[in-house]
């Protein structure tokens, strides 16, 4: 819902500014169009945060006349006075939706993890780190100053997809003490040629503040992990 406010925000400005407006439906044909596409997008994501507060029409205007080069229609002094206003607002309420997540994040990762804890095949390691074995490997395990390639995926205990190698078509290589703990610490636990899948807690996660769009605050995070080589 924000993203598409955001952008319809941007396509707007295009239409309503811009010295030659458009008519229908969104192109992205030239180079042109491509190049404001990617502003709105870029636009759009950072006025997400503020949507509620934003009134289009005011918007608009303020859009307009900065690119015509107009006065200001309100002083400067009262628009940097809302401008506080607005970014205090923005603040608190953010700070509010994410102590809302990550408590209920908390709450249903440690009940997933209390009831995945007790499956076959599920081992915890002192860490809190839960593995599942699915194929072990003959080759060495990696120390912490190795690189490795690795294919993995990773999701949300509901599923929810944020990242795979499987469908970029290609293996990563990264350091092995370059990610988070949980994922570092399975990471020395392999052969080469393993094929495991891990159970990350978010204290051994991206922890409270989560990462990105997708991993929220204190998200428990799933693994699958098949390590390739050790790259020398």
């Amino acid at each position: 819902m924000r993203r598409t406010i955001g952008y319809a925000l941007v396509f707007s400005l295009f239409s309503l500014g811009a010295c030659q407006s458009q008519n229908g439906p969104a192109s992205f044909d030239t180079d042109d169009q491509k190049a404001s596409y990617g502003i709105g997008l870029q636009m759009g994501g950072q006025l997400a945060p503020a949507e509620s507060h934003l009134d289009i029409a005011s918007f608009m205007a303020g859009i307009r006349d900065g690119m015509a080069g107009n006065d200001p229609a309100v002083p400067q002094d009262q628009i940097q006075v809302a401008l506080q206003a607005l970014n205090e607002a923005v603040q608190a309420e953010e700070t509010e939706r994410i102590a809302v997540e990550g408590e209920a994040n908390a709450t249903e990762g440690a009940a997933f993890l209390a009831e995945n804890a007790s499956k076959d095949g599920i081992m915890v390691t002192e860490s809190g780190l839960q593995y599942e074995i699915i194929a072990e490997g003959e080759g060495a395990s990696p120390a912490p100053e190795d690189q490795v390639s690795i294919h993995y995926k990773g999701t949300l205990i509901d599923g929810t997809q944020f990242d795979s190698s499987y469908d970029r078509g290609q293996p990563a290589t990264f350091g092995v003490t370059g990610v988070i703990p949980g994922f570092s610490e399975g990471l020395q636990m392999m052969t080469v040629g393993s094929h495991y899948r891990f159970f990350i807690p978010s204290d051994i996660g991206y922890g409270p503040n989560g990462s990105g769009r997708t991993i929220g605050p204190n998200a428990t995070l799933i693994f699958e992990v098949e390590l390739l080589e050790i790259v020398q």
